[in-house]
């Protein structure tokens, strides 16, 4: 049958199609459309059928009308523009000349250009056609027989393929097909069409949706999960079609079947043994995946294998359909929960829902800062937003505390999201069951923690600046609490923690049990950690094995050793609490080893523990040991023999009876053979093993005799025959085997078969027991994880010297006057230093009272100070080692630090919006228990205004009560007349030491107003001739403000200004400009010289030992700091030379200038960097120049940020005499 690009328009009913022809009034059934090309008249229905798919007409799907063709005539519209009335007929005709359109180019492309002239009488701007719901590739019209679409015979044939519910998963996936950007990806997608949920044109080879066939079933499973990837078994792959063989192209490196120019369907797929690599590349990149097993077994000859869905892959949840079969683990990731975002008059809300755990936690009141946070630790499935989100309280479209833009919705803009409506805790969960295809009476089980009593989650800018959420140049504080040993499951419980403190009772029993770990004396279990969220799913599904079965019999052995031990039993009561916090369930500890007992006992009955000795794998002094390794070792050894003694029995004897034929048909050939010796070359004749077709075969070639005389073994001969595979065909010439053989052969078969689906049916048998138990599973799997947490917590912190602090509640109604709110640390240290590097820090005790001013020089530990106190007092709220000799700390109800702040050009914000949008939040929040870290407050903004915006943040902190410190080095924040009445004044000292000012890092009392600036741009490389010339300058401001200070002025300020209220610049400072742009200018003409001296001679000498073709002329080109290289570097090879603001230089090598300088200029204070290029031919010659450049410029004074990168070259690079460069 000829192909067809064209597309019809079918009836409803989907049984005939319509045709480009004119028709007679009158025919056809009612609800069909019908055109009618010289007269445009049509007959409506409240829906149109596309090459098959059923979707709602456009613009007048919610009230059908039936239209004359008067309304559409052209004639009408001067009568319609004088009477508005007829306003309604207007739109409803413009809705019939677009379902006209439609219906045209549906029928055949060819009356494009017809459908197009109709919708420019009415509207030029709006797109005539539908185009999601047909071939793309009508441009070029295929055959037609009949004027009848080849597509439209097929469509009406196969029946309506696409309902109204479908359109938008097809949409869904036509966006993923757009996004695809490998060639043969891409090319895969133009051979799709969009009007059934496989992308399949019916019209290209094994493109047929006809019932019975492979397509026609993978659309029905398809159907039922239209938003998964689809891989369906098929013999010994995994293959997958339309756009599902898109998707495995693009993401999972699989190459298409039929290669890419052919004419048949897009189709991909895997073999067997790549499946899990597969879906792990898949769910990798967000891809849910649906898969389809063969029902094995012999079928009748072209009789269509059974198939069935098998399990899902979501990410975070893997395929585990066979499990139970095999003898390894495996690999359980994080569970991904579906989240949801809704607001109301409490805050925010997340919801997180955990389908593998049948579990719901609902958040209320949190900030958006504590939501964004949230986010982004969390790996999650789907992020669903709720519809309240859209409207702020002041009722305008934009949503998100500060408007579009704002925190929240910077987080979100850039990911995949859905809204949803209705109740938000419901309709999530309705969402979740339609995602995972689960049945709509599924519950799921409320384990939300409530925040009343506890501490607020971590703010967003609190965990990355100690690190609880990595980021980069920032100590990790998790990793300081544990040892490197003790990763995975207790390394999450502890971060965890962090970024959601405990309440103060649950903290207590933390504490507790950390002071009982420090103290025993006893022997410790392993503590054998599983996912709770693995558990769930291999007993749901039944596909626990023998070796997971084992795993959690070690766990519930250890809990009730913990229980038998006196020390243990104690710290495991004690952890009772924050086990059932995490969990949400409550145990008691009764109930708890009663249960433990019963369970681990019921698998000591059924999981063979490796200590049986009648279940050793059967051995035949004449049959190789691997045919019955490979037949026994699937299903022996994984259940005790009593529960399948019939079964285990008739594998022996079925065993026996193969040996024996084995022994009696084969062993007298092989004498024979071993015993002739022939001429013309040796006889060969062995028992082995056909791995491939799991057979025991006699294996030999020129056995035979010449003459038959009935010597021994001859008989033996005549009984052997051509050994014959499962289908019917000849193995080799050289495999024989017997009838004996064959016999015993598949009676062995069946047994091992039998003995395998009995053992695999006791292993689920026991899943399905212990399904009933899952929750006491899950418990105990959490309390062990929280064990082994804090035990290696425990012990990494004496080995860092931390101890546990006293930590005390504070009081709901908290006030100032009615607590005496204090927080003591005594020998405080940094959390990053190790016990190795320890006696470097200072120490430094810190009583507060109330809240600290900080001020002190740079460099003097101001940031360190703040980052210490923020990570002891958040590890004390958390019950867990402080770094410190002593410490008393309370139960903070929000920790909150502020490091710095960046400016955000997507947001369109400053740093210094940045900052006071933060700060707002601290301040806002911020109660009587709260602690409030601020450093170096409103540095972002004109110095005289900053300090009075944080003289005024210092007072709303002040009144409220709270204790915490604010660094800065605002000093005439000093002399405002500010009333303070819970504030002291600290400082970092300093000391003189030979003349020079130097920190000593010790926290004082008192204000510092050195700030060694001029000693710190010394120490960084600052140009000695600039640092004088700064000193100049600050000494004239000085003498002018002491002068102002002193005369009393009766007149107007003496101030020049212009007339839109800008402030001229005085002369010193215009001065003092030029000075700095005249050094730097100085510093890159000597950079520029230096290298191109090098440069020529490392080039003229590579010419003369005919390294390099031709001689090169090196021209060294300046890119200034707004500037760009020029298109022609693109592609070659060149050095390049950073100039930074500290006048220290970076040498660098790369084929793409432009790409690195971007890079490059991302990275802080690089964004005004000045660079020198020179383009060499070849990158090998780059790479000598640039290692030549590294290892001279320090010897020509230059300092360089990558001078060790040096010492990683392959290169040799010779010394360049002085002379040569001065000569230049």
């Amino acid at each position: 049958m000829a192909r067809d690009g064209r597309r019809g328009v079918v009836a409803d009913d989907g049984n005939e199609p319509v045709t480009p022809r004119a028709e007679q009034p009158g025919s056809g059934p009612t609800g069909r459309v019908r055109t009618t090309w010289g007269s445009a008249r049509q007959e409506t229905s409240s829906a149109i059928t596309i090459s098959g798919c059923c979707c709602s007409r456009p613009d007048i799907s919610q009230k059908p009308h039936t239209s004359s063709p008067a309304s559409l005539s052209p004639s009408r519209e001067p009568e319609r523009r004088q009477n508005p009335s007829a306003a309604p007929a207007r739109v409803h005709a413009v809705a019939m000349q677009r379902l006209l359109a439609s219906s045209i180019v549906a029928a055949t492309p060819r009356w494009l250009p017809l459908a197009d002239s109709i919708l420019r009488r009415r509207h030029t701007r709006r797109s005539p056609l539908p185009i999601l719901l047909f071939n793309r590739s009508w441009s070029k019209p295929r055959k037609v027989s009949g004027q009848v679409s080849m597509v439209s015979i097929k469509a009406n044939k196969q029946g309506n393929l696409c309902n109204e519910g479908m359109l938008s998963h097809i949409m869904w996936w036509k966006e993923r097909m757009e996004s695809c950007r490998k060639p043969s990806s891409v090319q895969l997608t133009q051979r799709l069409v969009y009007s059934n949920i496989l992308g399949l044109d019916p019209s290209l080879r094994n493109g047929s949706l006809k019932d019975g066939t492979l397509n026609m079933e993978m659309l029905q499973f398809k159907s039922k999960f239209p938003r998964e990837v689809l891989l369906c078994r098929v013999g010994d792959f995994y293959e997958a079609i339309g756009f599902d063989a898109c998707i495995l192209v693009e993401h999972a490196g699989l190459n298409p079947f039929g290669g890419l120019h052919s004419d048949s369907i897009p189709k991909a797929g895997c073999p067997i043994m790549n499946l899990r690599q597969t879906l792990d590349d898949l769910t990798r990149c967000g891809y849910s995946v649906c898969i389809v097993e063969e029902i094995q077994g012999p079928t009748q000859a072209r009789a269509r294998k059974g198939r069935f869905i098998s399990g899902h892959a979501h990410p975070g949840s893997p395929y585990v359909f066979g499990l139970a079969e095999v003898d390894h683990d495996l690999e359980f990731p994080d569970p991904m929960p579906v989240v949801g975002i809704s607001r109301s008059a409490k805050g925010y809300c997340l919801i997180s829902v955990l389908e593998t755990m049948k579990t719901y936690s609902a958040e209320e009141g949190l900030t958006e800062e504590a939501v964004v946070t949230k986010l982004r630790i969390c790996r999650y499935h789907h992020l669903y937003l709720h519809s309240s989100l859209r409207n702020n309280s002041s009722g305008t479209s934009r949503w998100g505390e500060f408007g579009e833009g704002g925190l929240l919705w910077g987080e979100c803009s850039g990911k995949s999201f859905d809204w949803f409506d209705g109740s938000p805790i419901e309709d999530l969960l309705c969402k979740v069951r339609e995602i995972y295809g689960l049945d709509e009476k599924t519950i799921f089980r409320n384990v939300t923690i409530s925040l009343e009593g506890r501490p607020q989650p971590l703010y967003l800018g609190t965990a990355t600046q100690i690190g609880v959420i990595p980021t980069e140049g920032i100590p990790s504080l998790p990793k300081m609490l544990l040892p490197p040993n003790c990763g995975g499951l207790p390394s999450m419980y502890i971060r965890d923690l962090l970024l959601n403190p405990p309440s103060f009772d649950v903290a207590s029993a933390i504490q507790d049990a950390c002071r009982l770990i420090g103290s025993i004396n006893c022997s410790i279990p392993e503590f054998t950690c599983i996912p709770s969220a693995k558990l769930v799913k291999l007993l749901e599904s039944k596909e626990v094995n023998h070796i997971e079965f084992c795993r959690i019999k070690n766990v519930l052995d250890e809990i009730m050793l913990m229980n038998g031990n006196a020390e243990l039993s104690a710290i495991q009561e004690k952890l009772l609490e924050p086990a059932s916090v995490v969990t949400g369930l409550k145990v008691d500890a009764d109930i708890l080893i009663k249960e433990c007992r019963l369970i681990s006992q019921r698998i000591g009955e059924v999981i063979s523990l490796g200590d049986e000795i009648d279940q050793a794998i059967t051995s035949s002094e004449y049959i190789p040991k691997e045919f019955f390794n490979d037949m026994e070792s699937s299903w022996k050894g994984r259940v005790k023999r009593v529960h399948a003694e019939e079964e285990f029995a008739n594998v022996d004897a079925a065993a026996k009876a193969l040996s024996t034929a084995v022994t009696e048909d084969f062993l007298p050939v092989i004498v024979r053979v071993k015993s002739v010796m022939s001429s013309h070359g040796g006889s060969k004749g062995e028992i082995s093993y056909a791995k491939e077709h799991e057979a025991v075969w006699f294996n030999g070639r020129r056995f035979t005799p010449n003459v038959w005389a009935n010597t021994p073994g001859e008989q033996q001969i005549k009984q052997l025959k051509p050994a014959i595979d499962s289908k019917g065909r000849k193995v080799g010439e050289e495999w024989f085997t017997t009838a004996k053989v064959e016999t015993a052969l598949a009676r062995y078969h069946e047994a091992c078969d039998s003995a395998k689906g009995k053992v695999l049916e006791l292993l689920r048998g026991l899943s399905s027991e212990l399904q009933e138990k899952i929750n006491i599973l899950v418990f105990c799997s959490t309390l062990l994880i929280i064990t082994k947490a804090l035990f290696g917590h425990v012990s990494e912190g004496l080995r860092r010297g931390w101890v546990l602090p006293a930590i005390y509640p504070l009081s709901k109604d908290y006030s100032v006057e009615e607590s005496s709110s204090e927080m003591d640390l005594l020998k405080l240290f940094p959390y990053w230093l190790d016990d190795t590097n320890q006696g470097n820090a200072i120490l430094n005790d810190v009583n507060m009272r109330s809240l600290f001013i900080l001020t002190g020089p740079n460099g003097g530990g101001k940031s360190s100070m703040l980052r210490s106190v923020c990570a002891a007092a958040l590890l004390g709220i958390c019950g867990l080692m402080v770094p410190a000799a002593s410490a008393v700390i309370p139960h903070f109800d929000s920790i909150m630090l502020h490091m710095k702040a960046y400016d955000s050009p997507a947001d369109g914000k400053s740093s210094f919006q940045i900052e006071m949008s933060e700060i707002r939040s601290l301040v806002t929040r911020a109660t009587g228990r709260s602690l409030v870290l601020i450093d170096e407050i409103c540095r972002g903004t004109e110095t005289a205004k900053g300090t009075c915006i944080a003289g005024s943040i210092i007072e709303r902190l002040d009144d409220v009560g709270c204790l915490g410190i604010i660094s800065t080095h605002l000093h005439d924040i000093f002399d405002l007349p500010l009333s303070l009445n819970n504030t002291d004044f600290k400082a970092m000292g300093s000391e003189v030491v030979n003349g020079c000012i130097q920190p000593t890092w010790r926290l004082t009392d008192g204000i510092c107003r050195e700030s060694l600036a001029f000693q710190t741009a010394r120490k960084e490389g600052m140009p000695d001739l600039i640092v004088k010339r700064a000193e100049e300058l600050y000494l004239t401001m000085s003498r002018n403000n002491r002068h102002t200070s002193s005369t009393v002025h009766h007149g107007p300020s003496v101030v020049n200004s212009n007339v839109n209220g800008l402030v001229d610049m005085p002369d010193g400072l215009g001065n003092g400009l030029e000075l700095m742009s005249g050094a730097f200018a100085l510093l890159q003409k000597d950079v520029e010289s230096i290298v191109t001296a090098i440069c020529k001679d490392k080039l003229l000498d590579l010419y003369n030992k005919r390294s390099i073709s031709e001689p090169v002329e090196v021209v060294c080109v300046t890119v200034g700091a707004r500037q760009q290289p020029p298109p022609s570097t693109v592609g070659r090879s060149s050095i390049y030379i950073i100039i930074r603001r500290d006048n220290k230089l970076y040498v660098g090598q790369t084929d793409d200038l432009l790409g690195r300088l971007h890079s490059h200029r991302l990275k802080e204070g690089m964004q005004d960097a000045a660079i020198l290029y020179i383009v060499v031919p070849g990158k090998s010659v780059a790479c000598q120049l640039e290692t030549l450049l590294i290892n001279q410029l320090p010897s020509k004074g230059f300092k360089l940020t990558n001078k060790a990168d040096g010492k990683h070259r392959n290169f040799g690079m010779p010394v360049i005499s002085g002379e040569a460069i001065a000569a230049h």
